[in-house]
């Protein structure tokens, strides 16, 4: 028995002691919600535990796609002219350190860049392979920043439909049992409160989906530029490397 009986009039409410019972005139009903709060709030709290993950996980989706916008960014990554302007200064002699360490703070190309000049100003006889050795190793470690984050963006798109699923079969457990408990079986439940409980628990798998599908549409664009920048870094260094290698003889 509720604790507490809520009488509705008109656009109001009115909340009797425990104990105490309506009169026949009177109309039982939910009080209505105050219009500063939200729906999804509602349907949040009627959707119960589990979709608490699928919030988490979209809230972290969020935070990682914004990182990953501001991260690969085409200046911070690769710029149109930073491979002719680099082309340009080490054309007569190999650039000093000062310069080679602005060239590294560029951008992730410069930063590869620069790798090679070191190499050449540490020892100006290195071999061919040394030189690229030493580049291939900075592209390595660029390659690797550019896809942080990605896996982490994956695993959420993977994960939140069956974080969704789970959500929806413990609200058909708990419906089922509490149909089965209520009156004399299984067939005296409520069934408009049956399809009510339903309708609840697919409120994860929708939620579960809503995170997933951006998600994976993410990940999927994140993926497709950092191959694009993974190119353009490997064409930029073979060019550089020609470029020194001409300029050592």
């Amino acid at each position: 028995m509720w604790a507490k009986w809520q009488l509705a009039h008109g656009a109001g409410c009115t909340t009797l002691p425990e104990g105490e019972t309506p009169q026949s005139w009177a109309i039982i009903a939910l009080c209505p919600h105050p219009r500063g709060e939200s729906e999804l709030l509602s349907i949040i709290q009627a959707a119960g535990w589990p979709i608490w993950p699928l919030i988490a996980c979209s809230v972290l989706a969020m935070a990682l796609i914004f990182e990953r916008f501001v991260s690969l960014k085409t200046a911070r990554i690769a710029p149109p002219k930073l491979l002719d302007e680099a082309i340009s200064v080490s054309s007569q002699s190999v650039p000093g350190p000062d310069v080679v360490k602005q060239l590294a703070q560029n951008s992730a190309l410069g930063e590869v860049l620069a790798t090679g000049l070191r190499a050449l100003n540490s020892n100006p006889r290195c071999s061919e392979s040394d030189l690229r050795a030493s580049m291939e190793g900075a592209g390595r470690v660029v390659a690797h920043r550019l896809e942080k984050y990605l896996s982490a963006l994956a695993t959420i798109a993977s994960a939140a439909p069956l974080l969704g699923l789970l959500g929806t079969v413990v609200g058909m457990i708990e419906i089922f049992g509490s149909q089965g408990s209520a009156g004399g079986g299984m067939g005296s439940g409520n069934p408009a409160q049956l399809a009510h409980g339903i309708s609840v628990a697919l409120y994860n798998t929708a939620f579960g989906l809503i995170v997933a599908i951006p998600a994976l549409i993410f990940w999927r664009y994140f993926r497709g530029r950092v191959d694009a920048y993974l190119l353009t870094l490997e064409l930029a260094s073979e060019q550089f490397v020609r470029h020194l290698l001409r300029h050592k003889k």
